[in-house]
């Protein structure tokens, strides 16, 4: 399999080299040149296996790994998850589902690609016998996911920038609390787009690049994408695929995980509908009904991971909107970038809608889901999922609609108790960890800053 950039000045890559790189030199996100194609027979012949045997099937063409170790890997990644179905369905009404994704060791569904990709980094800088260097944005999940995949690693050193003040205690404490020297937590005087934007100027100064053998893990590596994709073909056969298909509707942020579902529908899963969920925070939602894409601002909200208002992997869903035509791309996100927005053609606004659905949630009715759902089933739901339940029961159709659980509630106590007056409890391996000491290091939101602050770290 091999990788082009969403951008087409840069060069085709490998599958290693594609995840090591993260983002591509020209400043594209990579995408595979082709699909394999998972047909009916396969896909009935997943029903029932294991999660680990599921992620084999669909993982393995997509890479340049034997099986054998490709197998190893997968199942190093989920061992530590805490159910056995890794990814198990609840059902919450009629033909309407929650994909609990929250099993992990850090409570969110970025477990599911972040522990895959320290597999794969591990492997791969042992064989070269090098060293990584790591830096990622969060809006919260993501950099505890990264720091607990990477934490105690001999050869990689990682370093998460945090929207200072504007993540949950629970996941600020996450990124904070671990003691392992080789991880760093970076709260960045800013919101997640300005994070966002620092990490993608490390990656287009490529002499810094180069110098620190800088690698990424934000949903812009590929990596992430494909292994979000598992999930949806695994629930996807346990509600009845290939027979019936499934629908589906995602809280949205920085749009890889909604984009893995596309990857999965593209191979062959029957995905009738597949629904972005946004908050106030509603670019993507806007885009959808305009065909405009054009940032408003950063309001925070009780479901602080879609604060965002540059979707990242938007642009790969923009690459084959416009039939992969990477110099349209690149002038987007040229005007993105110095403009503030775009107008999408008629015809790519076509094909978009001929995938994706939109809809989203107020502050209110994000509360009164999360207390509405506790008192007619019983579930508690992060404020992110609420989103996607909300906007679910919109969009419900003849299939059955299944809503991405993306965080353990606990994760979000306050929005969580302010709405059914009951505070969800951390697991109990979580018990103690507002008693952990912390450890922070706070910069402004400035380039250079940052840039030194890393290299006087590794030099």
């Amino acid at each position: 399999m091999k990788y082009q950039s969403t951008r087409g000045r840069a060069p085709i890559l490998g599958f290693e080299e594609t995840v090591l790189a993260g983002l591509a030199r020209d400043g594209g996100l990579y995408v595979p040149t082709e699909l394999p194609h998972l047909d009916a027979g396969t896909l009935a012949d997943l029903r029932g296996r294991s999660y680990e045997d599921v992620a084999l099937r669909v993982m393995l063409p997509f890479t340049d790994l034997d099986e054998t170790r490709l197998g190893d890997m997968i199942e190093a990644a989920y061992a530590g998850f805490g159910h056995a179905a890794r990814a198990p369905l609840v059902q919450i009404d009629a033909d309407q589902w929650l994909l609990e994704l929250f099993h992990g060791p850090t409570l969110a569904f970025k477990d599911f690609a972040m522990q895959f990709i320290g597999q794969v980094f591990q492997d791969a800088m042992k064989r070269r016998g090098d060293r990584l260097t790591i830096v990622g944005a969060t809006s919260g999940d993501t950099g505890s996911a990264a720091i607990e995949a990477f934490r105690g690693l001999d050869n990689v050193e990682c370093f998460i920038l945090l929207p200072e003040g504007r993540v949950s205690e629970v996941q600020r404490r996450q990124m904070t609390t671990p003691t392992e020297p080789n991880v760093h937590a970076i709260a960045v005087d800013g919101d997640f787009d300005d994070c966002q934007a620092l990490v993608k100027a490390m990656f287009n100064d490529h002499a810094f690049r180069d110098r620190v053998n800088l690698t990424a893990v934000n949903s812009i590596n590929w990596a992430r994408v494909l292994a979000q994709s598992v999930y949806y073909v695994s629930s996807a056969v346990a509600l009845g695929a290939p027979e019936r298909s499934v629908s589906y509707t995602v809280p949205t942020g920085n749009f890889g995980d909604i984009f893995a579902g596309d990857l999965a529908r593209r191979m062959g899963v029957p995905i009738d509908r597949l629904v972005i969920a946004t908050n106030r925070n509603d670019i993507l939602h806007r885009t959808m009904e305009t065909g405009e894409h054009r940032k408003e601002g950063v309001a925070p909200t009780i479901s602080p991971s879609m604060d965002i208002q540059v979707s990242s992997n938007f642009e790969r869903a923009l690459f084959r909107a416009y039939d992969e035509d990477g110099n349209a791309v690149a002038q987007l996100m040229e005007e993105l970038s110095s403009e503030g927005g775009f107008s999408i053609s008629q015809g790519a606004m076509g094909a978009l809608r001929e995938v994706y659905r939109s809809g989203c949630a107020s502050e209110e009715e994000t509360a009164a889901t999360i207390r509405s759902i506790y008192a007619r089933t019983g579930e508690v739901l992060c404020p992110h999922t609420a989103v996607g339940v909300k906007v679910a029961t919109e969009h419900r159709g003849e299939t059955p609609m299944v809503t991405l659980a993306t965080a353990h509630p606990a994760k979000f106590p306050d929005a969580v108790e302010a709405a059914t007056g009951s505070r969800p409890a951390l697991p109990p391996r979580m018990a103690d960890l507002f008693e952990r000491p912390e450890r922070i290091t706070t910069v402004p939101n400035a380039l250079d800053a940052l840039k030194t602050l890393i290299e006087e770290t590794l030099f």
